[in-house]
């Protein structure tokens, strides 16, 4: 959630007595500071009534700065990266593993790729636990656990080759195939644009992780 003020008082909530550089450290590891010395004002720009002047994406990456600052005991992360596209929160996911290195991280989260880590992996389906183990132990087990991870992989390769051509081309692109994924959904590529769209789908289950570091 974030407050109808600053950006750098959104981050220093986490940590009143911060300081600017602690600030600015913080939304570096975040991968929000280059976004923020683009807009007017910085870090003194107001984000409006929670957060409405920011994307998603941008929402949840002072969100992740602020827990950054924070460094609390025991972590929660709910869909933490839910918003990024893959390439961002590979750059998120090491900064979040250093908060979460010697505490208790509890991870809700249907992208796999931020879970692989963990100690111990609880796949629910309909509010029951159907599978618990290791992400190794998991994918050897070959059930729903490997399913998603599967869909999820063949999303993600789809994204580099589409980043890649792009780039080749020299145009900018955004491609986030995989919040289809993270929804419960299954994508489908359209050939005939070279583009992809999102089918709704409800998935086999979400996916919570206990991480006793």
């Amino acid at each position: 959630m974030l407050f109808n003020d600053t950006i750098a008082y959104n981050i220093r909530y986490g940590r009143p007595d911060a300081t600017d550089e602690e600030v600015h450290d913080a939304a570096r590891r975040a991968q929000i500071d280059g976004f923020i010395e683009t807009v007017p004002g910085g870090y003194q720009a107001a984000v409006g009534e929670r957060g409405l002047k920011l994307s998603g994406g941008e929402k949840q990456r002072v969100a992740i700065a602020r827990t950054i600052l924070k460094g609390p005991s025991i972590l929660v992360l709910d869909e933490a990266t839910s918003a990024l596209d893959s390439f961002t929160e590979r750059a998120i996911q090491s900064a979040l593993d250093q908060v979460a290195r010697g505490r208790t991280t509890l991870v809700i989260a249907h992208r796999l790729s931020t879970i692989v880590g963990a100690d111990e992996i609880l796949v629910l389906d309909k509010g029951v636990i159907v599978e618990r183990g290791t992400h190794g132990e998991l994918i050897a087990r070959g059930g729903v656990y490997a399913a998603m991870w599967n869909r999820q992989h063949d999303v993600e390769i789809a994204e580099e080759v589409l980043r890649r051509a792009a780039a080749e081309e020299g145009q900018s692109v955004d491609i986030s195939l995989a919040n289809a994924i993270e929804n419960g959904a299954q994508t489908d590529e359209d050939d005939a644009d070279g583009g992809a769209r999102e089918q709704s789908r409800e998935d086999e289950g979400q996916l919570a992780n206990l991480r006793g570091l």
